[in-house]
Parts: structure tokens; sequence; C-alpha cells
């Protein structure tokens, strides 16, 4: 916009043609079950069937961190936010990754602290 005063601190480049970069983002998921070979989670973000996470346990469960690949996610209902609108909740199945052999021994013992029972919250 003409006569409009730059606010920003440096200069910003045109990009042309289709330069591709990567977001990252935190979804708090409630996990549902958990196994050696994936998880079932609960969350109210969208994840697409075929990408892949970070997805890391809570420091009760030794912060373990493994990379998952979502095999399918579908809406099981909706929340309700605390203004009042309804978001919709998903539930997803996950098989992790590239395990390496000192990830499976952490993720052996997160599943022996894990007490039955309801789902855990987790990052």
């Amino acid at each position: 916009m003409a006569g409009t005063a730059e606010r920003r601190n440096a200069t910003r480049i045109l990009v042309t043609g289709r330069l591709g970069a990567r977001a990252r983002a935190t979804l708090n998921v409630r996990l549902v079950d958990l196994s050696r070979s994936g998880a079932r989670i609960e969350h109210s973000g969208l994840l697409r069937p075929g990408a892949t996470y970070a997805f890391e346990f809570p420091p009760a469960l030794n912060s373990l961190v493994l990379t998952a690949k979502v095999v399918h996610s579908r809406v099981v209902g909706t929340e309700p936010t605390p203004e009042g609108e309804q978001l919709l909740l998903y539930q997803s199945g996950l098989t992790f990754v590239g395990i390496t052999a000192e990830q499976q021994v952490g993720l052996a013992a997160a599943l022996e602290h894990l007490p039955p029972g309801d789902g855990h919250p987790i990052l």
C-alpha cells in the first residue's frame, strides 16, 4: 500500500518458484492405548493419514520420543471449548517407524510403568 511505513526490522525478499518449507506445531493428545509397535491417540487437531510426526511421551514415561506414522484418523465426536464452541474430536492410529534398539528398550520400560485404565495425556 502506497504511503505505508515499513514496520518490519528486516526487508522481505519475494521467493519465486515453489520453494517448500515445513512448519512444526505441538498438538496435545490423550494416549488411548499403546503397544511396542504403535499407539491410538485422541486429539482435537487434524492429523493426516500417511504423515509422520514426533511422538513425545510425558516425563512419567521417560520422556521417550519416537517417530510415528499416522495409519488412520477418524472423527469420534465433539469436545466443548471454554468459550462454548464445539471442536471435532479425532482418534488416530499410529505405527512407530525407525525405532532404534535403545528406543525399543525405552518403550518396553514405558509399557511396564503404564497403569491399566483410562488414557493418559501426552504431548
